[in-house]
């Protein structure tokens, strides 16, 4: 600090003479010259290969990501016609799905009423052919009833009297019972 302080004594009392300076402070102007251009040189070389390729590159970074960003802008916005689009296909897909169920509800239930009246129509054919043998039946039972009953009259009156019936009396005694068995 001292020898700073002295430097600008004597610098300050010798300032008649700026060619003194230079030679106390040791300048020699051919180096300084040469390293003034040394430096320039250096400066436009590294301003022409590092510098300005590194400002290029950034602004290719830059681009890439204003590019990635307006990318992702655009993607969200088909991704937001996408969904939209799907929602209007499960809509529409929903909307259809339920009309088939409504469907097929009415053409079971049409089934169920067609089958519903087939299965009484066959019913009733049962129940009247039924009808129709038990009737049948009612009167092949009571024509037995009657043939077995006259038969029966027939032979307690023959036993009874002790005779033997004429085919003429036989045939009136069984009218006659058959008239009271109906009666």
């Amino acid at each position: 600090m001292m020898n700073a302080f002295l430097l600008a004594v004597q610098v300050g009392v010798n300032a008649e003479r700026p060619e003194r300076i230079v030679t106390t402070f040791g300048v020699d102007w051919p180096h300084l010259l040469a390293q003034v251009a040394s430096f320039c040189i250096v400066c436009v070389i590294l301003y022409r290969f590092a510098y300005r390729p590194v400002l290029k590159m950034l602004e290719v970074r830059r681009q890439q990501i204003a590019q990635g960003l307006a990318n992702a802008e655009q993607i969200r916005a088909e991704l937001a016609r996408t969904e939209a689009q799907r929602q209007d296909v499960l809509t529409h897909a929903n909307a259809q799905a339920n009309k088939l169920i409504e469907e097929a509800r009415a053409a079971a239930a049409r089934v169920q009423e067609q089958e519903t009246r087939k299965a009484i129509a066959v019913a009733e054919q049962i129940i009247i052919k039924a009808r129709e043998a038990a009737a049948q039946d009612h009167d092949r039972m009571l024509a037995e009833l009657k043939r077995e009953v006259g038969r029966l009259v027939v032979q307690a009156t023959a036993t009874v009297t002790g005779k033997i019936l004429t085919s003429e009396d036989q045939r009136r005694l069984v009218e006659e019972t058959v008239r009271q068995v109906t009666a």
